[in-house]
């Protein structure tokens, strides 16, 4: 017999932990190769972990509900191959140990020197929003121990941080005056738990309190660290929509035939405003400090509601490479993803510019909040008929056309108002001069 251990798989570029829902399996079931094995939840989506072995489960090495670095052993398989290879399991004996012991350390530990590879530990953008949140230096970040993959800092890592570092801050300030110690150890560890740091109520009267569900619980903590990261502006304009709407009207059917895909509204929005961000390369960018990062592909949020409400964000990769047609397939094929559960953890990794489509719900307009690390999100609002001013050569005439409110939230500190106003406005103009003739 042999044993194999099954390890937490890397999600996405960015995920450096994942949290298990659910075991499939318990210690004696008898496992095949790639079957699941757990579901795990990252802060992006939920995914199934296929087994990497055939056999029977020996050891499960984490409970439901606990946060696991990736790369770390989670469950064990014995299977019928030679004993040689037995010995394996052996160094995994400890693994999750050192994922609780720097816990209580962590204040203690933080006072220490720096750490040996000061300034080249990898940061994913959670725990840098995180410390930028809780107003963490890099040289501060550099002392945190990490319990992740190759010592990297995880969302639990700085979290226990934070908590203990507010408790940690009288004892280092006894000499000093008492009466300032609390005045800058209060304001550090308040945010530490963003939503749930909010001033507690006493509900009365006919009432019913419901506890966010976890993804909920994640998309709040996001959305507040956003407004902590970013200074958000909103800009407003509209864009006649008529030709797009008498096109699509004209061509939905035998795009369908053709093609056999539903042409929406979606894919249309987005060619346009792949074409303006183009000539637009800040809107499409993240920030490092005070280092611009430029992104050359341009990866396409868009946000989609679930059936339980929430939302979620599937990404269009290199749409900068797509022709209508190939935005309409990924468009639908993510849709449909998202809404039946069905999205895998590269499908929501790695947008660079996000847009939500407020007017599905009969919003005119909305003020979206940035998906950080991005630098600027588009939301659009429902198409309405209403009576309009024209220019002809014959004077100015009223007419009925299909308006069409925009509106960009950008970060401040790199895109600035002439910029962001600019690229809104480009987008509409290439709206309005969609071609009403255009062949499919």
């Amino acid at each position: 017999m042999a044993i194999v251990d099954v390890v937490m798989p890397k999600m996405g570029e960015s995920i450096m932990e994942a949290t298990v829902l659910k075991w499939h399996k318990q210690p004696g079931d008898t496992v095949k190769m790639d079957e699941t094995l757990l579901d795990i939840a990252t802060d992006k989506v939920d995914s199934e972990v296929p087994s990497t072995a055939a056999g029977v489960v020996k050891e499960i090495l984490y409970k439901e509900n606990d946060v696991v670095p990736v790369g770390s052993p989670i469950a064990r398989i014995e299977t019928a191959g030679a004993a040689a290879s037995a010995p394996a399991p052996a160094p995994a004996a400890a693994a999750p140990a050192p994922v609780a012991a720097p816990v209580v350390a962590a204040p203690v530990a933080a006072a220490a020197a720096p750490v040996a590879a000061s300034g080249t530990r990898f940061y994913s953008p959670l725990v840098l929003n995180i410390a930028g949140t809780e107003g963490i230096g890099m040289a501060e970040l550099e002392r945190i121990p990490g319990t992740g993959n190759e010592g990297r800092v995880t969302k639990k890592d700085i979290l226990n941080y934070v908590a203990n570092r507010g408790a940690a801050a009288p004892v280092a300030a006894a000499p000093a005056p008492v009466a300032a110690a609390p005045a800058t150890a209060a304001p550090v560890a308040a945010p530490a738990a963003s939503v749930a740091s909010a001033p507690s109520v006493n509900p009365t009267g006919n009432i019913e309190i419901i506890e966010m569900d976890r993804m909920r619980k994640l998309i709040a903590d996001h959305m507040v660290r956003s407004k902590a990261t970013s200074p958000h502006v909103t800009s407003f304009t509209e864009a006649d929509v008529t030709n797009i709407v008498k096109w699509r009207d004209k061509m939905k059917g035998s795009f369908e035939k053709k093609y056999g895909e539903k042409i929406t509204y979606t894919p249309i929005f987005f060619e346009a405003i792949v074409k303006c961000i183009r000539k637009y390369p800040t809107i499409n960018c993240s920030l490092d400090g005070y280092n611009i990062i430029l992104k050359k592909d341009i990866n396409i949020g868009m946000a989609t509601a679930l059936p339980s409400g929430n939302l979620i964000v599937p990404v269009i990769k290199n749409a900068e490479t797509k022709n209508l047609l190939g935005l309409a397939k990924d468009v639908n094929s993510l849709a449909n993803a998202a809404r039946n559960n069905k999205l895998k953890a590269d499908d929501t990794q790695g947008g660079t510019f996000t847009v939500t489509n407020v007017g599905t719900f009969g919003s005119l307009m909305g003020t979206p909040i940035i998906n950080q690390p991005q630098v600027a999100i588009m939301a659009l609002g429902a198409i309405k008929k209403r009576p309009m001013v024209l220019e002809t050569k014959d004077g100015d005439v009223i007419a009925i056309r299909h308006m069409m409110y925009l509106s960009l939230s950008y970060d401040h500190r790199i895109v600035d108002g002439s910029v962001g106003a600019s690229f809104l406005t480009a987008v509409a103009n290439e709206l309005e001069a969609f071609d009403p003739s255009r062949d499919i």
